[in-house]
């Protein structure tokens, strides 16, 4: 889009300087000559902007690509980390804590089918690679079973409701701790009420400003669907909240 309007912008300033430059010149060999210059002038402005662009998507493409290698590094030391558990309680014969940690796995496995089943790419890639770009929060997910938000919300609530989930992590990241070196506790949980998709967020141990937080995600979110309310007093949680979009499927969200 910016280029796009820069292009623009270099077209009308083409025009004006030929129209001024040919106001002055008698000449119509200097004026074709003129005009010839400016438009090679702009070929090579364009085709400069062209290459800025690819450089940008290539780079933009890479950062992609390294954040989904460090996100399966993670998954795979993780598993490795369990296997090496339940190798250690086989070895020493104890059963009762391999069902627990073998119980552990299970519901870890369940919470990453949920989140892969959302609908939502942009969603889905920012939770699964969280730890990866959020080293100082850890976020504990819940989602209601059978949660497609793709079947519920058009395209574009989806990308509003994901601008609207990253923004206020950011927001709980740097208001809701008590100091820097903290490492914030969040829980989200996300289901389906009265025709409406809900992204419920507490803060687990110190309490942030619930009213604080409501405030600056209105601030940092204008003309949005997707409303911020304070959820139940005691917790002093946040919700996000938006109204099921795709009128053949409000009944899913009741």
């Amino acid at each position: 889009m910016k280029h796009r309007f820069m292009v623009r912008a270099m077209i009308g300033l083409i025009a004006v300087v030929s129209l001024t430059l040919a106001y002055f010149l008698k000449s119509p060999i200097g004026q074709v000559l003129l005009c010839g210059a400016l438009f090679v002038l702009f070929g090579l402005y364009v085709r400069h902007l062209r290459k800025g662009a690819e450089i940008e998507r290539k780079h933009l493409l890479e950062s992609v690509q390294r954040t989904a290698s460090a996100t399966l590094g993670h998954h795979r030391h993780d598993w490795m980390n369990d296997l090496q558990i339940l190798y250690g309680y086989i070895q020493l014969r104890k059963i009762d804590k391999l069902a627990d940690c073998v119980e552990r796995i299970k519901e870890r496995m369940a919470v990453e089918s949920k989140i892969s089943r959302l609908g939502i790419p942009a969603l889905v890639f920012y939770l699964q690679s969280f730890r990866e770009v959020n080293g100082s929060v850890h976020l504990d997910v819940e989602i209601e079973d059978e949660l497609q938000l793709d079947q519920l919300l058009t395209a574009e609530q989806a990308e509003e409701l994901t601008e609207a989930i990253v923004e206020t992590v950011r927001i709980f990241q740097y208001k809701g701790r008590s100091s820097w070196g903290e490492t914030l506790q969040l829980k989200m949980s996300m289901y389906r009420e009265d025709g409406e998709v809900i992204v419920r967020f507490e803060q687990i141990g110190s309490k942030g400003n619930p009213e604080v937080l409501v405030r600056l995600l209105d601030e940092g979110m204008p003309g949005m669907r997707v409303k911020a309310d304070r959820g139940e007093e005691e917790d002093g949680s946040l919700r996000l909240r938006v109204a099921c979009g795709k009128i053949n499927e409000v009944n899913a969200c009741l």
